[in-house]
């Protein structure tokens, strides 16, 4: 914006005179607040938004806020992206506020108060995605947002970042294909679940090019926790043509299904094989080391806030970045104990333990 036209920037006196209601009623709006009716917060917004208002600096010596949003904090994976926004935000003297949601694909109204309230610079929301209301309250306030590893398809508009979780479930399946498998189960994630639905995709795709054919017998929706995993697994082992290798939709389903296999009395790998998917550091720590799929989640999260800063900036952005995965293969994965395969035919380890 040149000089001249930062000069006429609008004043919320005259948001208010133009929307015909106090300075008060604008700051209300402007804070979140939520005693002031759906169509006067509607009308403020959208000459807040039409005028492109931006709030005043904050104080001397204050830092920016980023907030990052996620529907849950309980697991590693969640760790290896705050680890990237924290990476950034800091070389960008940046300070990171942690939500949690509470609900699987979009906060409440209890956050989206909260969070105008906080003024942030930006928002990076995790596994969600944002109501069209909400997402008119952060433009109106000039607060942009990035959605990393979104629910569901996002809109062309919305930027997002994540990762090839279709070739990660080609992968995966294609290795366990590779050493023999021909009965081979997935626990992905939620079925409503973008990432999830895309590995099984990547899974049946697979077995395709391999000419096999997918058995529903041997599909199971989790949820990405130990768990889960550990329960889906004792059904597919249980289960009169048992599978011999299961593709986890997460490492840490992947920890539930050796556990699994240790309950029904089976070896990792000599009678059943397991692939899981992000490569958290307990992947390489577990016993047998896990085959796991790659995923960069630091690098999705300092992805996240570089994106963020450019469309703050008002710079030119990609509203869409998906990064590579790659399989990883440790101990956890060998042929079928029913038909021994060549040492030649054993994929080399591709990291060291």
């Amino acid at each position: 914006m040149r000089e001249d036209e930062e000069s006429r920037r609008i004043t919320l006196a005259e948001v208010a005179q133009e929307a015909g209601v106090s300075l008060s009623t604008v700051s209300k709006v402007l804070n979140g607040r939520q005693d002031v009716s759906s169509r006067t917060r509607g009308k403020v917004e959208a000459l807040l938004e039409a005028h492109a208002y931006r709030r005043t600096t904050r104080a001397a010596g204050e830092a920016p806020l980023i907030e990052l949003v996620f529907h849950e904090l309980d697991s590693v994976w969640s760790m290896e992206l705050i680890r990237g926004v924290e990476n950034l935000a800091k070389a960008h003297q940046a300070s990171v506020v942690l939500t949690e949601s509470g609900t699987r694909h979009s906060p409440g109204a209890d956050w989206i108060e909260g969070a105008l309230q906080r003024r942030p610079i930006g928002i990076v929301l995790v596994f969600s995605s944002l109501p069209d209301e909400v997402k008119h309250q952060l433009a109106a306030r000039s607060i942009p947002f990035v959605i990393v590893d979104p629910a569901g398809d996002p809109e062309p508009d919305v930027p997002s970042v994540g990762s090839a979780n279709w070739s990660g479930g080609v992968a995966a399946t294609r290795h366990l294909v590779e050493l023999g498998h021909r009965r081979i189960g997935i626990i992905t994630g939620p079925e409503d679940v973008l990432c999830s639905l895309a590995r099984l995709d990547g899974y049946r795709s697979a077995l395709s090019m391999a000419g096999l054919e997918s058995d529903p017998a041997l599909i199971r929706f989790g949820d990405f926790h130990v768990e889960g995993g550990h329960a889906h697994a004792l059904d597919l082992l249980r289960l009169p043509d048992r599978p011999t290798a299961i593709f986890a939709g997460s490492d840490l389903q992947a920890l539930g299904v050796m556990e699994a296999a240790r309950v029904c009395g089976l070896r990792v790998p000599e009678d059943l094989s397991v692939v899981g998917y992000d490569d958290v550091m307990i992947a390489r720590w577990s016993s047998p080391a896990l085959t796991t799929v790659h995923q960069p989640l630091r690098q999705m999260g300092e992805e996240a806030v570089q994106m963020l800063l450019r469309l703050r900036a008002g710079e030119p952005s990609v509203t869409r970045l998906e990064l590579a995965t790659s399989l990883v293969v440790r101990n956890s994965t060998a042929p079928p104990p029913e038909t021994p395969a060549p040492a030649s035919s054993r994929p080399s380890v591709r990291e060291a333990m």
